[in-house]
């Protein structure tokens, strides 16, 4: 059976390189509490284009999606959801939105989490929407020759409820104690979440809702405003990889959870350098140069095909419309030529 200790965690948890990993989101952390002074109305943008990548991004994972224009409706709940897969990331936004809100006043527990997962599923027709997993499950892989096999056996449905109950009763111990960075301390519980998989459905989507919960809750509030959520989709292969590394031999406390955690860590660095730029570059230009020359500058640093929504993401506090008299000026001028058509158009360059 697993046994859940958070007081003292093994020394494979402080090599060198997750150490580093900690030391420099702590430094841009620290930076955030700046700009939210300095910039607020760029955050305000920044948090607009991240919930929408958000929830795209943490449904598309588990293969739900919708076309980007109803998903924008749906965010904006100018959209009524129209089958399954917008019925569920209409519960998705509806929990995200909720995280944002109140994180200082959610607390880590089981009847917590299942609440969560009630929001998650309220919109669909689903029964088990608030309750804990009713049949065992089994996370499948692929072998090469395409044939599916059972890779992990995670907690059965009957020892579920005392798993849950013993996995947040670690976690807030460890927290009172203060003894280690409570990121640290969130990606070791997002891991064990997963690996007891406690839902019948929704377990991946529940996991990165709440290392947001979790990371709010301790003051790394990246994820507001560059999703968390779409860097995971974007290296998803890496993510899988390193689930399945850190889960062998998890229910006999003989595994290494350090793949997963130095996997999460890296994506939240990756979160607050993106952050950090955007931020950089928004504030060195907005005094000096027009927003036309800003939105030039995206196809200086950037390669390959450019579409509106690179621009809006990268630029959040100039308007549509200044995009696209910037973007015929730059067309007029040769320096850049539209490529495709309708949804499909983007912008490239001009060697």
């Amino acid at each position: 059976m697993r046994e859940f200790s958070y007081a003292t965690l093994p020394d494979r948890f402080f090599a060198a390189d997750i150490t580093k990993l900690l030391l420099e989101i702590r430094e841009f952390k620290g930076k955030q509490q700046l700009w939210a002074e300095l910039r607020p109305q760029v955050l305000d943008s920044l948090m607009n284009v991240a919930r929408v990548e958000s929830i795209g991004a943490s449904n598309r994972i588990e293969g739900i999606a919708t076309t980007e224009r109803r998903l924008q409706g749906l965010v904006l709940r100018t959209t009524e959801p129209h089958g399954r897969d917008e019925q569920e990331i209409a519960g998705y936004r509806d929990v995200l939105a909720l995280i944002h809100e109140q994180h200082d006043y959610i607390g880590i527990t089981p009847n917590v989490i299942l609440q969560l997962h009630r929001d998650l599923m309220r919109h669909t027709s689903f029964s088990f929407g608030g309750h804990w997993k009713d049949s065992d499950n089994a996370i499948v892989g692929i072998d090469e020759a395409g044939k599916r096999y059972v890779r992990f056996r995670p907690t059965s449905a009957l020892a579920t409820p005392d798993a849950m109950e013993r996995l947040c009763a670690t976690y807030r111990e460890a927290i009172s104690l203060d003894r280690y960075d409570a990121l640290l301390l969130a990606m070791q519980f997002v891991f064990d979440f997963l690996c007891i998989h406690p839902f019948n459905d929704g377990n991946g989507r529940m996991s990165r809702l709440l290392t947001v919960l979790l990371m709010e809750r301790a003051g790394y509030s990246v994820g507001r405003y560059v999703s968390i959520e779409r860097l995971i989709e974007d290296n998803k292969q890496l993510y899988y990889e390193s689930l399945a590394a850190s889960s062998t031999g998890w229910d006999e406390n003989t595994n290494d959870e350090t793949p997963f955690v130095r996997f999460m860590l890296g994506i939240v660095l990756a979160a607050y350098r993106d952050l950090s730029d955007r931020m950089g570059t928004i504030s060195s230009d907005s005094g000096k140069r027009s927003k036309a020359q800003r939105v030039a500058d995206v196809f200086d640093r950037r390669l390959g095909r450019i579409t509106k929504e690179d621009i809006r993401k990268e630029c959040p506090d100039i308007s549509d419309t200044t995009i696209e008299r910037a973007l015929k000026q730059l067309i007029d001028e040769g320096r850049i030529a539209k490529v495709g058509a309708g949804r499909a158009s983007a912008y490239v360059h001009v060697q």
